[in-house]
């Protein structure tokens, strides 16, 4: 009975058999036109070629890029992606070291994971986490796959995965972490509603108040008893220079002078520095 080829593609070589792998229907034959470009030179007419090659084998990065839908990327930008992948295999293939397929396929597919890698997520974050995001990914399509499946557990996702339930929680975290909201967008709808910029919160000034006089604090009790006393008169009960010089029976220049003095010292101490 006569051997389809078309379907068997078998091949004897003395008593061992070999079956080569069906080809896709949108992988042309163009061994011939790849023999060519190497040969040729730069110049307008391995351009052509080049283009030629790359148009015939576009069906197949479009058939690559439809692997990934669904992920959060459009289909077109995910067929420019897989097209600058098969530019580059193109380009890099050497057609002694077996067919175009199978160096293409892994290139391009490398060019759009990389793509999902390094430019679709909001924030840079680690590549651990990434990985992690991506085995609880597949694990939880793989769980409810099934119509009616329940949703999984972490501790179903740990078990599917051979994951830690820490290493599966920073994983579920990823999965919601792909793309960042808007500052601007709003959280509450009508007329109340507020932005998520307005949940945060502003710089307080009091902080740096409350360093300041804990830098302050141990040089203020070193100054001698009449010079806090001056001080204290001052800052704390508003008095003027006037009236602490009526009270102590000084000058107002005498008091003027141990004022800055005095915060000169206070100042100095709290810097880390020595008085002069």
């Amino acid at each position: 009975m006569p051997t389809d080829l078309s379907t068997s593609r078998s091949r004897t070589l003395g008593t061992t058999t070999r079956t080569t792998p069906r080809a896709h229907d949108d992988a042309p034959d163009t061994a011939a036109r790849f023999t060519r470009l190497a040969e040729l030179g730069d110049g307008p007419e391995r351009e052509a070629l080049r283009d030629e090659l790359v148009a015939a084998w576009l069906p197949m990065a479009h058939r690559i890029a439809g692997r990934f839908r669904d992920r959060g990327e459009s289909v077109e930008d995910l067929r420019q992606v897989a097209a600058l992948g098969l530019v580059k295999a193109v380009d890099r293939y050497d057609p002694s070291r077996g067919a175009f397929e199978s160096y293409a396929v892994p290139t391009i597919t490398g060019e759009v994971k990389r793509h999902f890698r390094d430019r679709m997520w909001a924030l840079r974050v680690p590549r651990r986490v990434q990985e992690l995001r991506n085995r609880v990914r597949v694990a939880r399509r793989e769980l409810t796959q099934n119509p009616g499946s329940p949703a999984p557990t972490v501790g179903d996702l740990a078990a599917r995965t051979g994951l830690t339930e820490d290493e599966v929680g920073a994983g579920l975290e990823a999965l919601e972490s792909f793309s960042t909201l808007s500052l601007d967008a709003e959280l509450a709808a009508g007329e109340d509603g507020y932005s998520l910029a307005d949940t945060l919160g502003d710089s307080d000034t009091s902080y740096d108040v409350v360093v300041d006089r804990e830098a302050a604090k141990e040089g203020l009790r070193r100054l001698p008893e009449r010079e806090r006393a001056i001080l204290y008169m001052r800052f704390f009960e508003d008095m003027t220079q006037s009236r602490i010089a009526d009270r102590l029976g000084i000058s107002q220049m005498h008091v003027s002078r141990l004022i800055s003095r005095s915060c000169a010292r206070v100042r100095a101490e709290a810097l880390g520095r020595t008085a002069g």
